[in-house]
């Protein structure tokens, strides 16, 4: 459905909500002002309804946890049903049998579906413990610490994942207390000659320090940023050549946002490790590193009664019935051509724009970006910005990404649809004028 608003943006019940937070949560957390944010009551389907009742089209889906809609019904049913039973587990001492049926069925749809071998799994909460739990795994293999990454890469804001690189904004104020593990090398755009990433990734390589290379297969916050076709295999090539474990981060671009189940679907690369969450439980935290049987056995020790890596929420038994149903949604035939095809012609769409300041469209299935430039042809973060805060007045809930913030995300729920999609553009336009 299309916004209905019924108050100013933000609404009084808002405003008098963003007061209160901003008196009890750390000031760092929420961005708050007159005009941001608005507080989320509930939400369905691309719509998402604020606490003043005003009703917003959802862009984001939720940092791209909301793939298949928020509130889908069979998700909800599964959550409501195992909640009647069981909340919390001792994942790691007592699990459930959810936890063991979660493990299976990532295994399937991964290592046995890429190679015939199973797939051995460590469950987590947030895409950062999954980042920190493939370094680990890296460590135990190779026995090297070293980790190369990707300028612009985001794989979370855990001291790990930090360690091995980063965003500077994220990193900068915290390095006293980081490890210098990472080695960064560019990332390439669609366009981008692949020979000079090679240079620097093998001249990373031969040094003999580095156990992994971590990387995204579209980067997300970066940009929208596509690599050109046989970047991955080209990575996997030079990670076999060395003895180096590819760690594919699919966090943002798994369970089916570019139109594949999984980005690497589209060079049939194979990593070492698999990094997942956001769409995996469709709203429960929750995180998966997955790798081969063979791999995940010799790096990690056989549990004897202590396990050296856990946490105390692993396998929650919601968070496994709600993963469980959504894989199975997203198995739903025609799922993946739904995706690809809508995506298509909101690209299209977003092409069609005609302002000085619309640059690149960028992305794949409905994992996109439109690139924001000024009057000199330059990055325009404040733009972005603006427009942001003006299409919320709009009803479209959006955000920014890129190294300058110069790209308006648009990652919306799979079920989108015709009319919400002409909207969003007409109003992007409107805006830019």
């Amino acid at each position: 459905m299309l916004p209905e608003l019924h108050t100013p943006i933000p609404g009084p019940k808002s405003l008098a909500l963003a007061k209160e937070l901003r008196r009890f949560e750390s000031r760092n957390v929420t961005f708050l002002n007159d005009e941001f944010p608005i507080f989320w009551d509930r939400a369905d389907g691309v719509n998402v309804w604020d606490v003043d009742g005003n009703r917003f089209l959802d862009l984001t889906s939720a940092f791209g946890v909301a793939g298949l809609g928020h509130g889908h019904e069979c998700i909800r049913k599964a959550l409501v049903e195992q909640s009647s039973k069981l909340w919390h587990g001792m994942g790691d001492v007592h699990p459930t049998a959810l936890k063991a049926r979660l493990c299976a069925k990532l295994s399937a749809l991964t290592w046995q579906r890429w190679t015939g071998e199973d797939a051995k799994t460590v469950l987590s909460n947030s895409g950062f413990e999954a980042i920190e739990t493939a370094m680990k795994t890296a460590l135990l293999v190779t026995g090297r610490a070293g980790v190369l990454t990707f300028q612009n890469a985001y794989h979370g804001v855990g001291y790990g994942s930090l360690s091995a690189g980063g965003i500077a904004k994220f990193r900068d104020p915290f390095k006293a207390q980081l490890l210098e593990l990472g080695t960064q090398v560019g990332y390439p755009g669609p366009n981008d000659l692949l020979e000079p990433v090679w240079e620097q990734v093998e001249s990373a390589l031969i040094k003999g320090n580095v156990g992994a290379v971590l990387v995204e297969p579209i980067q997300g916050r970066g940009g929208k940023v596509v690599p050109p076709t046989g970047f991955l295999s080209g990575l996997r090539d030079r990670c076999d050549a060395t003895k180096t474990l590819l760690i594919l981060d699919e966090i943002y671009t798994g369970f089916g946002r570019t139109g594949a189940l999984f980005a690497t679907d589209y060079e049939g690369v194979v990593p070492d490790l698999i990094c997942l969450g956001k769409a995996l439980t469709a709203g429960f935290p929750m995180s998966a590193c997955v790798g081969s049987s063979s791999l995940m056995d010799t790096a990690w020790p056989e549990s004897g009664g202590e396990a050296i890596h856990t946490s105390t929420f692993l396998g929650n038994p919601l968070g496994c019935a709600m993963a469980l149903t959504a894989l199975e949604e997203l198995a739903e035939p025609g799922l993946l051509e739904t995706v690809r095809a809508t995506g298509k012609r909101f690209r299209a769409l977003l092409e069609q724009i005609d302002h000085v300041q619309r640059g690149s469209v960028r992305g794949m299935g409905l994992m996109l970006g439109v690139e924001i430039l000024d009057d000199f042809g330059q990055p325009d973060g404040d733009t972005v910005g603006r427009l942001i805060v003006q299409g919320l007045k709009k009803g479209l809930i959006l955000l920014g990404d890129g190294p300058h913030g110069h790209v308006l995300a648009i990652t919306p729920p799979f079920c989108i649809g015709g009319s919400e999609i002409q909207y969003t553009c007409d109003v992007i336009e409107s805006l830019l004028d």
